[in-house]
């Protein structure tokens, strides 16, 4: 008697798919279709917001998230999109977008008076030509800054008073060009105005606290500054305009509490580019400047962002004094890492192997102690190793009875950074190779015992390797974070000592952190340059952690 064998049922291809499909419930779909059509009336938000901005790419960039989420949540198929989508987005956002723009930055002269468009140079020069006319009235004015605001580096705004029998044609005439509807008079008939970089608008009287002199005092979200507050930004206060009217005219300050309006002393040709002056002297576009056509004088105030090329690249590896202070931090950003990792590495593989071994007792409560400097903020440890190498008041010097300037010489400063991120480091590598060591199978180092394999012999020719296998590529991470280890040398040291006549180039700086002054904290500060070390320092890395992770995956033939 035969037996028939049932042939096994294969899984369709198309489960999930068929008529026979269970449906999800009618609230699943009511929920899934109200989330999208939430994300979508938020994208066509941000999409308006960028309209009235300008910035077409992000309007562009809104409407493509817009529709990857219509195309793929408002169907059943494309089931692994959906769960990739978000990831690929924020991917996007936050890795390959700052890169690009990284890298377009670096092919720029953007920086300190090079941040505006040729367009708005040109409006702001005219801007701060503005001289009043004779006849002109002034009007009552208080410098303010938005609530909440800091007074320092606020954004600026007059805040303007127009008295009923004052003459106040040209001011009107702007006021009326923004859409004046007369919620913007007092009871008095006192007009009130908000000006602005960007023009002047009505200022609603509601809420709004006039002065005996006829200023304002206090107005709705803004943050009036008062006669001390307005000094500390007197240079700000005085450059500041505001542009009323189609002929270049603006409201300028005159005194603490008055302003005027005026015209600009500077014409511009657009046909021939030419910038020139109530004088005659005339000034011609160069290098994102207008600068004197005869060469006598100094530039115009404004300048604009424009395409320098290569400019900023030959500026690292030919420009003498900057190639030699970028050779000496390229060399101590190489050493560095490689002292950091060694260092920690050694010292936490030999705790690991410490308190790896069975016969000691109470490893947990030794373990949970030696990783608490990895458990503590950075930026608190860092202040506190810098207080403690202080060489006055330092605990160090006190305690060895040592007179070590450890942050005043290069190499004391390299040596304090080194000993600094041995102590922040080590507990990690401790973490990660006590993993490692117990991963290691124990007949492994039984058979190497039998073969006559000494303790160090052991160690050298089996658990290394095996572990090597383990951590390489978390070695090469670690030199990868080194390598831009900013915040460890901004809270020690700050990169100093710094040679005398020489603030740009630090004797402990890594590249980041140069790049960080060169884009922030130098005198003119150059964002274009600073962008293209950064560009170098990401090829650098990028060639350094290909190279280790083919080195760490050479380590897996040990298997």
């Amino acid at each position: 008697m035969s037996q028939t064998q049932e042939k096994p049922v294969m899984p369709d291809a198309d489960a999930g798919h068929g008529p026979d499909t269970p449906r999800a419930p009618w609230w699943v779909k009511v929920v899934r279709w109200a989330l999208i059509a939430l994300v979508v009336l938020v994208m066509a938000y941000a999409a308006q917001q960028a309209i009235q901005a300008g910035s077409w790419l992000i309007v562009v960039a809104v409407a493509f998230i817009a529709m990857s989420v219509v195309v793929v949540y408002s169907t059943r198929h494309a089931i692994p999109m959906k769960y990739l989508l978000p990831g690929l987005l924020l991917l996007l956002l936050f890795q390959v977008w700052p890169i690009v723009y990284t890298a377009a930055t670096a092919f720029t002269n953007y920086g300190d008076g090079h941040t505006l468009s040729k367009e708005e140079a040109v409006l702001a020069i005219q801007a701060q030509s503005v001289r009043q006319d004779p006849d002109a009235p002034r009007y009552g004015m208080s410098v303010a800054v938005p609530e909440g605001a800091p007074i320092e580096t606020g954004e600026l705004s007059l805040l303007l008073t127009v008295p009923p029998a004052a003459d106040g044609g040209e001011l009107e005439e702007g006021a009326e060009d923004t859409g004046d509807t007369g919620e913007n008079v007092t009871a008095d008939g006192t007009q009130l105005f908000v000006g602005t970089a960007e023009g002047l608008e009505p200022l609603s009287a509601e809420g709004v606290e006039l002065l005996g002199n006829g200023t304002i005092g206090a107005a709705p979200e803004f943050r009036v500054l008062n006669l001390m507050e307005a000094n500390q930004r007197a240079d700000d206060v005085q450059a500041f305009a505001v542009p009323v009217g189609e002929e270049g005219s603006a409201v300028k300050v005159a005194t603490t509490s008055q302003a005027f309006v005026g015209r600009p002393t500077i014409s511009y040709d657009e046909a021939a580019d030419v910038m020139t002056t109530a004088e005659g002297k005339r000034y011609v576009a160069q290098d994102g400047n207008f600068v004197p056509e005869d060469g006598e004088g100094a530039v115009l105030p404004a300048g604009w962002t424009e395409n320098v090329g290569f400019d900023n690249f030959r500026t690292i590896f030919t420009d003498p004094s900057f190639r030699n202070g970028f050779v000496k931090i390229f060399l101590w950003n190489l050493a560095f890492p490689l002292l950091s990792v060694g260092s920690t590495f050694v010292l936490g593989m030999l705790l690991a192997l410490l308190f790896n071994d069975p016969r000691l007792k109470g490893k947990g409560l030794y373990r949970s102690l030696l990783i608490l400097p990895y458990a503590l903020p950075i930026f608190v440890t860092g202040l506190v190793w810098a207080a403690m190498f202080n060489a006055q008041f330092g605990l160090i010097n006190e305690v060895t009875g040592l007179n070590i300037n450890w942050l005043g010489d290069p190499w004391a400063a390299r040596f304090a950074l080194l000993m600094t991120n041995l102590w922040l480091g080590f507990p990690y590598m401790f973490l990660i190779c006590t993993g490692a060591l117990q991963s290691i199978p124990t007949d492994v180092k039984e058979a190497a015992s039998v073969d006559g394999a000494g303790p160090l012999r052991t160690l050298w020719s089996v658990t290394m390797p095996l572990l090597l296998v383990a951590v390489g590529p978390l070695l090469v991470a670690s030199f990868a974070f080194n390598f831009n280890n900013f915040t460890l040398i901004y809270l020690v040291t700050g990169g100093g000592p710094f040679d005398s006549g020489n603030s740009l180039v630090g004797n402990t700086d890594l590249l980041i952190n140069f790049a960080y002054r060169l884009a922030l904290e130098s005198g003119t500060p150059n964002i274009g340059l600073a962008s293209a070390v950064s560009i170098v320092i990401f090829m650098l890395v990028g060639a350094i952690s290909y190279l280790g992770f083919r080195q760490s995956a050479a380590l897996e033939e040990v298997n």
